[in-house]
């Protein structure tokens, strides 16, 4: 996605990615962050939402690994998490390494994970925020994993925790996924089109960041099923999960808008699609 979703020179690349790398100042030492969600849009979208958790979640230090669980957008049903199957991404300006030996380690004894190169080849949820990963975390390596919306995304998580803190690693979780896909483009109008539908749809939204806020993971799933308010919800869960195991207990929404707002200073659009997006961290 490197020159459609983000910038493809390196320079470009990670100007852009720093200038979105702003912690947040009111929460940031409320607790020890471990996890959140980051949204996967065109960076003129959502870029500084997204950097808004990574780098709260970055100030806290440094760590062996990243983990970032995927919405899945690839038209291949899977009723496991995927693996990629390569050891590096290309990236502007260099690569990112992959964690092949953590994989290897979560794979040993599991029948929940797989290697499937076809949920990463021409996947955007995970890539499109490794520069700004890249640039706050340092020398991190990342392990993507792919993971479906169904009930097994939580034991995904849980799992992928216990072994990363068995192997001795320090970790950050993240969970890639936009929330409502509202509008004439997404066949999803339940509310009509117009301002008082841009509205409807945040607060969708919202139904959904209340239960991650109260640490509701095991609602998740079925919120979405029911409303279609987010795109990764089994990503979602996995990543609560996976904290949960690290000793988190809370959750805080740091912002949460719409790409409806987000474009409204840079490429004003008509009221009649919404994606909304939020930055949010877990901690202990």
């Amino acid at each position: 996605m490197a020159g459609r979703f983000y910038p493809a020179a390196a320079e470009q690349c990670r100007a852009q990615a720093a200038s979105f790398l702003r912690y947040n100042t009111i929460h940031a030492a409320e607790r020890k962050w471990i996890g959140g969600i980051v949204p996967h849009a065109g960076w003129i979208c959502s870029g500084a939402i997204a950097g808004e958790t990574i780098a709260t979640l970055a100030s806290l230090g440094a760590v062996d690994v990243v983990v970032v669980f995927g919405a899945i957008h690839t038209p291949v049903r899977i009723e496991q998490a995927a693996f990629d199957s390569h050891g590096k991404w290309a990236m502007p300006g260099g690569t990112a390494e992959i964690a092949g030996e953590v994989e290897a380690k979560i794979q040993e004894g599991s029948d929940l994970f797989i290697v499937e190169e076809r949920l990463h080849r021409n996947e955007h949820a995970v890539e499109v925020n490794v520069p700004m990963i890249q640039l706050a975390f340092g020398g991190a390596a990342i392990l993507p994993i792919e993971v479906p919306v169904n009930e097994k995304a939580a034991e995904m998580g849980r799992q992928t925790a216990e072994k990363i803190s068995a192997a001795g690693l320090k970790a950050v979780y993240l969970a890639s996924s936009d929330f409502t896909h509202y509008g004439t483009n997404y066949r999803f109008t339940p509310a009509g089109v117009g301002t008082a539908a841009m509205n409807w749809a945040k607060q969708n939204d919202q139904r959904l960041l209340n239960l991650i806020a109260g640490m509701q993971s095991d609602r998740v799933i079925g919120e979405v099923r029911e409303h279609q308010n987010a795109c990764g919800a089994g990503a979602i869960v996995a990543m609560m999960e996976a904290c949960r195991v690290a000793g988190a207990g809370a959750a805080k929404i740091l912002r949460h808008a719409t790409s409806y707002e987000t474009l409204a200073e840079v490429a004003p659009q008509p009221p009649t699609n919404a994606v909304g997006y939020a930055s949010v961290v877990v901690g202990i």
